[in-house]
């Protein structure tokens, strides 16, 4: 497959010292296809091969099992997604994939809860794993520290502050989800994929992919689908809906999709980080042009993540 974007492999010990060339980098990606590798990334490959291990044993076990734990069970949407309970592609069928949310790890009668917060709540584990509560944990907790470092090195590719973002990290609004895609049948309908062509929602998305491949991006200005294919030891970061409309759109939130001609079982890791939930997110004065005026009015994190939840759940 052909195509005029190249997506960039970058250091995160770079990136996050602000090296100037590499903050560059990071501008030059952001505003053509808003995705980048990232190596470098500090975290512990055992804890990233744990996580993959774990989701292993729990997508092997039957579905009347994973259904102790099915996000229906909650009114927060936390637990297992049965295959092809979400359908991303608006006019596709649904996509060929199934899944298990995590949230920020809260208890029954933290003030979030409390107050019903969208998408706050305790999480759901399989009762007869404890190394799979353990594992998820950490990671979330790694991987949101994460996000938070892309982010301040986003703040000086628009040149600002480094600690810009900081308000809106603090207790920001994260999802852990697991990932596992059948092979692509060998006659699937018309437009069926593993998962169909969107943009996330978020600010910042951090994807572990296994070898199988099939993640395709699209170039913004052809049309066509790249391949981006798995780097050992490299996350794919891309950036979503909220940066873009934060930006102007300066900074892409790119579609992109997944195909699973692997002829194997695919899993992914993809961390969401959408930020803290009362936060007004709007145009960033230097992001606009002399005349230009913002694409978009203010709007709350969590009421931007809410909306964008019930786009595709039919809500």
């Amino acid at each position: 497959m052909s195509g005029t974007i190249t997506i960039p492999v970058l250091s995160g010990q770079k990136l996050f010292a602000g090296d100037p060339a590499e903050i560059a980098a990071l501008r030059r990606a952001a505003e053509r296809h808003g995705f980048l590798y990232l190596v470098d990334h500090g975290i512990d490959p055992a804890l990233i091969a744990g996580v993959f291990e774990q989701a292993h044993a729990f997508f092997a076990r039957p579905d009347a099992d994973k259904d102790a734990v099915h996000l229906d069970r909650t009114r927060h949407r936390l637990g297992w997604e049965p295959l092809k309970a979400q359908t991303l592609e608006e006019g596709s069928p649904p996509d060929l994939k199934e899944g298990f949310y995590v949230g920020p790890d809260v208890t029954a009668d933290d003030p979030r809860v409390l107050a019903g917060r969208f998408g706050v709540g305790p999480n759901q584990w399989p009762g007869d794993m404890p190394e799979f509560q353990a594992t998820m944990n950490a990671y979330f907790t790694a991987a949101a520290s994460l996000a938070a470092d892309v982010m301040g090195a986003l703040a000086l590719a628009l040149d600002l502050p480094g600690d810009y973002f900081d308000d809106f990290n603090r207790d920001a609004s994260c999802r852990l989800r697991l990932l596992h895609y059948p092979p692509q049948p060998a006659n699937p309908q018309p437009g069926e994929k593993g998962c169909g062509a969107h943009t996330d929602f978020g600010s910042v998305t951090l994807l572990l992919q296994d070898e199988a491949g099939g993640l395709q991006v699209q170039d913004v200005v052809t049309g066509e689908w790249i391949d981006a294919p798995p780097i050992a030891g490299a996350y794919v970061v891309n950036l979503g809906d909220l940066i873009a409309r934060w930006t102007n759109h300066r900074f892409q939130s790119n579609p992109h999709r997944v195909i699973n001609r692997s002829g194997k079982e695919r899993y992914s890791v993809p961390f969401f980080f959408t930020g803290n939930p009362d936060y007004v997110v709007e145009c960033l004065p230097t992001c606009l042009a002399p005349g230009e005026t913002p694409k978009y009015p203010p709007i709350t994190t969590e009421r931007h993540l809410a909306e964008s939840y019930a786009r595709t759940y039919g809500g």
